[in-house]
């Protein structure tokens, strides 16, 4: 499995052969350091550490700063493991072009948050009547009551569609494919949305869901616009 830890920059546009306009989002990724590897004789499972985006040892806890002085590396900011995947070596360096233009990737990010939020918005319920006379039903929820009394009737069930927190959590886009990879820049164009706002972590690991995809090998992109473009989103 391929896997890379990045920062989103913004979206822009690009454009295919046939003209068609597809949004393009941007993600910035430096070279991963791989930090520690983990097998089954030693650890009883398989897995990859690596890290992300050098920092200060001042925001460091001396645990992790262990870490990073037994791998020999500067203190990274994010550090993630990734399960199941083998065949690096402690202080390898994991690059966008890990990937291949074409790629089916799964993209993980949190949200942006919207704090406490009615369930008008965050569930997508229907308003009520806006007419004179409704009284105030209009982004009213309804009721939430149910059964005939007892204890049916004296309690809120469980994971009912209520007002409350809305965003803030991980979230994961599946079947995304790579548009085009800058190695100069350390960008990967990735097609469609992408969870969280600008300079937010980004996890690009290959798809769990394996299909017959065709490759999008008919975009054309235009360096110059490119450029810009994603000065743009910066």
């Amino acid at each position: 499995m391929k896997m890379i830890l990045g920062k989103k920059i913004g979206m822009i546009s690009s454009f295919m052969e046939d003209g068609k306009m597809i949004p393009v989002t941007v993600v910035h990724s430096e070279p991963n350091f791989v930090l520690e590897t983990k097998n089954l004789e030693k650890h009883k499972y398989v897995s990859t550490k690596v890290g992300f985006l050098n920092c200060s040892e001042k925001n460091i806890n001396k645990s992790e700063l262990g870490i990073f002085k037994k791998a020999n590396c500067e203190p990274k900011k994010h550090i993630k493991e990734f399960r199941n995947v083998d065949g690096y070596n402690v202080g390898d360096l994991i690059k966008v072009d890990t990937f291949n233009i074409g790629d089916h990737v799964d993209v993980q990010a949190i949200s942006k948050g919207h704090g406490f939020t009615g369930a008008i918005k965050r569930w997508n319920f229907k308003c009520g009547p806006k007419s004179h006379g409704a009284g105030y039903p209009h982004r009213y929820q309804g009721s939430i009551s149910f059964g005939r009394g007892g204890s049916q009737g004296q309690r809120v069930m469980k994971g009912k569609k209520m007002s409350g927190h809305y965003g803030q959590e991980l979230v994961t886009i599946q079947n995304l494919p790579i548009v085009d990879i800058d190695l100069s820049k350390n960008l990967i164009l990735i097609k469609g949305s992408v969870p969280g706002p600008k300079n937010s972590l980004v996890i690009i690991k290959t798809t769990n869901r394996v299909k017959n995809f065709k490759k999008m090998s008919n975009i054309v992109k235009n360096s110059k616009v490119e450029n810009q473009n994603i000065d743009a989103a910066a």
